[in-house]
């Protein structure tokens, strides 16, 4: 005789099987209290973002459970993930998962040689004068071409030519505060003669009262108007567009090269 399943049988199965699971529930929770743990460290959002991922990321490798992890268990997810991510992301998982274990557990970290990566030292690729000026020339949004010009004459990197406001440009004394740079470090950046002419070129066109580069959105027109500067992934994406066009084949953006300029 088979037996058919009630109503308030089916429905109660349908809800046991959507009911999140009690660790998963557990580390929904301390997740959370991990994103505030970092947010109140001052660290800067790409790392929170890296090391809530690392954290994520294990917690799907675990089913959820990732507070009495053992060496064995961590050195096989940690050489797992090696098989389909870099060493960078390898580093930033265990460090994101030290910093899960020290403030949010409040256990000491006692795995200190658990993972070593090899020590690779590279060059960045620097673009020749010529190189760089066919980009410059290749890149059709004056918004893009004026903002890579600058990175270049003044070797700053992405974010801190982002957040380039008209205080930071000293024409008297023909130089740039480069605001939160790196190591979180305020510093000051010579400004040659050429950038200056095409920063105010530049400015002339949007007249934005703070910013040196606002967003895009609007066109020119509204640009005055912006409430913020270039996107990021904007930037990014057009720079890659562009040097794909002219085929120029360095692996690394134009943000650290302006020892390549001649002198003006």
């Amino acid at each position: 005789m088979t037996c058919t399943p009630t109503r308030a049988t089916v429905a109660a199965a349908a809800a046991a099987a959507a009911a999140p699971e009690p660790h998963r529930a557990e580390f929904d929770q301390r997740y959370d209290a991990h994103l505030r743990h970092l947010r109140l460290k001052g660290l800067r959002p790409k790392t929170i973002e890296a090391y809530a991922r690392g954290v994520r990321r294990m917690g799907e490798y675990f089913d959820h459970r990732i507070d009495a992890l053992s060496s064995d268990q961590l050195s096989r997810y940690f050489s797992d993930l090696l098989d389909s991510h870099s060493w960078s992301s390898v580093k930033l998982d265990l460090y994101g998962y030290k910093f899960y274990t020290e403030h949010v557990l409040g256990r000491p970290w006692v795995s200190p040689k658990l993972v070593k990566a090899p020590k690779v030292q590279r060059l960045p690729d620097i673009l020749t004068v010529e190189e760089a000026a066919r980009l410059f020339a290749a890149t059709r949004c004056l918004s893009y071409r004026v903002f890579f010009f600058t990175l270049y004459s003044m070797g700053l990197r992405l974010g801190e030519g982002l957040a380039l406001r008209l205080g930071d440009i000293d024409a008297a004394r023909m130089r740039v505060h480069v605001r939160d740079a790196k190591g979180r470090r305020d510093c000051l950046v010579p400004l040659p003669a050429a950038s200056l002419a095409v920063l105010r070129r530049f400015w002339a066109v949007h007249r934005h009262p703070e910013l040196l580069f606002p967003a895009r959105a609007g066109g020119a027109v509204a640009a005055h108007r912006a409430r913020g500067p270039l996107e990021r992934g904007g930037v990014q994406r057009a720079l890659a567009r562009v040097a794909a066009d002219i085929g120029l084949k360095k692996t690394s953006t134009p943000t650290a090269c302006a020892t390549a300029m001649q002198p003006t």
